[in-house]
């Protein structure tokens, strides 16, 4: 039997991670017993007191128990946290060395969405990859430079360490680890069940890259005033990316607009872009947007799609 902590943290918490947590892992149960199999996962709600959770002001979550009567578990899942995330940080630290010495012990551990800034803050994440919601992309960074956050990804396992990207994208690493511990029969099975798109790996199509402002560069902002391997050092530093790449990232998301509405062709969205060379162009949008400029235009474009 696989015992499965899923936290139940203080604060504005997502509802779905823990409830998406709890039904999946149970109701494998029953998909294990259809097939003549034993149950494999024991499901417990695990917070920092008994007291019941009120999340969106509606919804209450109980624990079953507390990290104080968890000896020993397999599974960690770490829901996604709202807010001002120095405030959720402090308010479930408590779960932090509980976290740590679990895995220590050989608990494997799994953060959903934005509840990779509790994962980090645990100090486990450093100098591995991790995803998160590609909107908090830049605010992690900040907060956890020695982490290696890898924004396109929908999953990321290392080493018994699991992260997934954002919002709905939880539902994939659930499905990853549903067949790590059972088979891939199974997931599939869970997959069709919930009508949940298996084996996709990769957010970038969801992004909209809005630059990165909100730091105090003063260097950056006078650009002309740097010389160009300074600023080059320097941008990377402060954004995160290259100037190439910013550059980039700025046209493609000029053209993934472009694509999303009306009725212009790939190639006019390309040229307003800023762009002249077709191949070029084709290579670019698909390695930050995950797919060609003609399927993102198919499958954002409604006009396209009646067309």
């Amino acid at each position: 039997m696989r015992h499965v902590s899923i936290l139940v943290p203080k604060g504005a918490a997502a509802l779905g991670c823990i409830e998406g947590s709890f039904i999946l892992f149970t109701q494998a149960n029953e998909f294990l017993a259809a097939r003549g199999r034993q149950p494999l996962f024991m499901v417990q709600l695990v917070g920092l007191t008994e007291e019941a959770q009120v999340y969106d002001r509606l919804f209450s979550v109980r624990p079953d128990l507390t990290i104080e009567n968890v000896q020993k578990t397999d599974l960690i899942i770490i829901p996604a946290v709202n807010g001002d995330m120095d405030e959720v940080i402090s308010m479930n630290k408590g779960f932090l060395p509980w976290i740590v010495r679990q895995h220590k012990a050989g608990a494997e551990v799994a953060s959903l969405c934005v509840g990779a800034f509790l994962l980090a803050a645990t100090g486990l994440m450093k100098g591995r990859q991790c995803a998160t919601h590609w909107l908090s992309a830049h605010d992690f960074r900040r907060r956890f430079p020695d982490v290696n956050l890898v924004s396109e990804s929908i999953i990321t396992d290392d080493a018994g360490i699991y992260t997934s990207g954002g919002a709905h994208s939880f539902w994939n690493l659930l499905l990853y680890l549903l067949e790590k511990y059972t088979d891939r029969e199974i997931a599939i099975y869970a997959s069709k069940f919930y009508e949940i798109d298996i084996d996709r790996n990769n957010q970038s199509a969801f992004l909209i890259f809005k630059g990165q402002k909100d730091h105090n560069d003063d260097a950056v902002r006078r650009a002309l005033a740097v010389g160009r391997r300074s600023l080059e050092r320097r941008f990377k530093q402060a954004t995160g990316n290259t100037v190439s790449e910013y550059v980039q990232r700025v046209r493609v998301e000029a053209a993934k607009k472009g694509l999303e509405t009306g009725r212009k062709n790939v190639n006019e969205v390309m040229y307003e872009a800023g762009y002249s060379d077709t191949k070029a162009f084709r290579e670019v949008f698909r390695k930050i947007a995950g797919m060609s400029p003609l399927d993102y235009r198919q499958r954002y474009n409604r006009a396209a799609i009646s067309a």
